[in-house]
């Protein structure tokens, strides 16, 4: 694909990615702004700079969370997918609201899961949305708490009053620095994360030391659209959030971004899942979640720590006007998505997904019983080439009852990938890329062809250690996907599944 079509299919994720620095990207300095305390321009400009350097740098925790919803398989879906998302965005800002751009693109991603034939995980789902239910919960909690700790501090410290404004307005620059770039390692899975499946760029490598990802170049672009959005539309929404809902001291002000800005980084540091992990607690689960919404909850946990001089100086009305937004945006974006996908599929002759096909044969069922899989009822399919993921699955539940765990299983094993390693495909592969010895072990499979992702990595774990999961080989998931784009070949594939 050259350039010039990459850049049209990636259009739709700038313009989210504008959307979203108009809308939510905003709020890390709204309340600011706001309050009065930061000129519009530096918060501007902080802003666009920090959020930047998250998406590039820390971006790459949260974007696989709505991945695991839907792999968009095909750039003119995924172009779809993103511009759905974002007129449903850029219509409920012209409205003045705060949309989530996360609820946006959830919707969106489903409308091409009904239109392709894939299968929504309803607990992926489940595990979404109730995020969107402890974002603002969780910005209320920590905004009470900051507020009351800051509150008992001046107390006891009795600052001077121009000291304490200085105080504030610096905390306000710094706490909006953060909450950048916490913005833009969670969010940019919004705007680029549909992008990752079908990105158009290879890695490359700058010297011996710099390895800059697909990925990263993704999420490049996607925060430079998010500044430009910050600079050229965004100050009607900071005004919104930072003064509409509820009116902000400077200090409440400074809070609220705070605890905005926490909010976003425990659903996007990989660092803290980890942690958890390690203390055997439950991980967070890692998934771009709504800067709006954190901001809200934020002021109202503020509001009510104020008890009832605080609630009645809540905009009520405001507040239900928001959270009416909140709860049409999936459906609307959805809507928006089927009708998009239809048109660009039938109309401009795109075709906005990559048919998926399984096959249960006997390496697929002895592949299974190693996993320690039942096979004897699945067995009556063996032989069948079934087209579409929820059509699979409906005829895996008619012949076999399996646990969702043994059913993903079965539907990884016996999804139809075909690989073939040519010498021109070998030759693309950036050598910085994998070691000598996993070179090596490519080598020595080549004009070998599979027809299951899962038969590569068996091959190659045959060849070389370097090849199978032990620790140092942290790369290995990413090296593996590297691989498979390389070695794909459609038009093989089109003709091993009739």
């Amino acid at each position: 694909m050259d350039a010039i079509a990459a850049f049209i299919f990636l259009s739709s994720g700038l313009f989210l990615g504008w959307s979203l620095g108009a809308n939510d990207a905003a709020n890390v300095f709204g309340t600011a702004v706001g309050s009065r305390m930061i000129r519009f321009s530096t918060a501007a400009f902080l802003c666009s700079v920090f959020v930047i350097l998250g998406a590039v740098i820390g971006g790459a925790g949260a974007a696989g969370g709505l991945g695991e919803l839907g792999s968009l398989n095909a750039l003119p879906g995924a172009f779809t997918v993103a511009l759905s998302a974002a007129m449903t965005v850029f219509w409920m800002t012209q409205l003045g609201l705060p949309v989530s751009t996360s609820q946006a693109v959830v919707g969106a991603i489903i409308g091409w899961n009904l239109f392709s034939g894939a299968i929504t995980d309803l607990g992926v789902l489940s595990k979404i949305a109730l995020t969107w239910v402890a974002c603002p919960v969780l910005g209320a909690i920590f905004a009470a708490i900051l507020y009351r700790a800051i509150a008992m501090m001046i107390n006891r410290t009795k600052p001077h009053l121009l000291q304490l404004d200085l105080y504030t307005r610096w905390g306000l620059i710094l706490a909006g620095i953060f909450g950048s770039y916490a913005l833009g390692a969670n969010n940019i899975g919004n705007v680029m994360g549909v992008f990752i499946p079908s990105s158009p760029f290879t890695e490359f490598h700058l010297g011996t030391m710099v390895r800059v990802s697909s990925t990263q170049q993704l999420f490049l672009l996607g925060g430079i659209a998010i500044a430009i959005g910050v600079y050229t539309y965004s100050r009607g929404v900071m005004m919104t959030v930072g003064g509409s809902l509820m009116k902000l001291s400077p200090i409440a002000a400074f809070v609220v971004v705070v605890a905005h800005s926490l909010v976003l980084f425990v659903f996007s540091s990989r660092e803290l899942q980890q942690t958890f992990i390690s203390l055997g607690v439950p991980p967070i689960p890692l998934i771009p979640v709504s800067s709006s919404q954190a901001v809200i909850g934020a002021v109202i946990g503020i509001g009510l720590l104020q008890g009832m001089r605080g609630v009645r100086q809540i905009r009520w009305r405001v507040l239900g006007e928001i959270g009416s937004g909140w709860v049409s945006t999936p459906a609307i974006a959805t809507l928006i998505s089927i009708i998009l996908l239809f048109i660009v599929q039938n109309v401009f002759n795109q075709p906005v997904y990559e048919e998926i096909h399984f096959r249960i044969s006997e390496p697929v069922l002895m592949h299974l019983q190693q996993k320690g899989v039942p096979t004897t009822e699945i067995a009556p399919l063996e032989g069948q080439t079934l087209t579409k993921p929820v059509n699979f699955r409906t005829a895996l539940r008619r012949v076999a009852s399996l646990t969702p765990k043994q059913e993903s299983q079965v539907m990884a094993a016996a999804e139809l990938y075909p690989l073939h390693i040519t010498p021109e495909a070998i030759n693309k592969i950036d050598s910085q890329a994998l070691t000598p010895e996993q070179f090596s072990a490519i080598e020595r499979l080549t004009g070998q062809s599979f027809n299951y992702k899962w038969e590569l990595h068996q091959a190659l774990g045959v060849q070389t250690t370097a090849w199978q999961p032990q620790p140092g080989n942290e790369n290995l998931e990413d090296q593996f996907l590297y691989l498979e784009k390389l070695f794909y070949s459609a038009s093989w594939g089109r003709r091993r599944s009739r």
